[in-house]
């Protein structure tokens, strides 16, 4: 384990004391959660970015999609209850 030195300003500082109390835990291990649930959330909107973008490069290299008013009304039936069909991709409009 390394040490990291931040300095806050003291309001922000009471905040943190006073929410870590509140929590039942220390400052210091209030700060440790809050640091890991950021860095947790930031690998989650990685994975999210690099995953539109794989979509959207197959997207582009088929060249073909399903228009949201399709796919929209065949989750709509599914969240129903109701045998749905498929939608079927086309190649885009241009």
């Amino acid at each position: 384990m390394s040490t990291t030195t931040i300095r806050l300003p003291e309001d922000l500082k009471a905040r943190v004391a006073a929410a870590a109390k509140r929590s039942g835990t220390t400052a210091h291990g209030f700060i440790l959660d809050a640091i890991a649930e950021k860095a947790a959330q930031e690998e989650l909107r990685a994975d999210f970015d690099a995953l539109a973008e794989d979509r959207h490069a197959r997207i582009v290299a088929s060249g073909k999609t399903i228009s949201w008013r399709e796919m929209r009304g065949y989750l709509e039936e599914r969240l129903a209850g109701k045998a749905a069909k498929r939608p079927v991709a086309r190649k885009l409009a241009r």
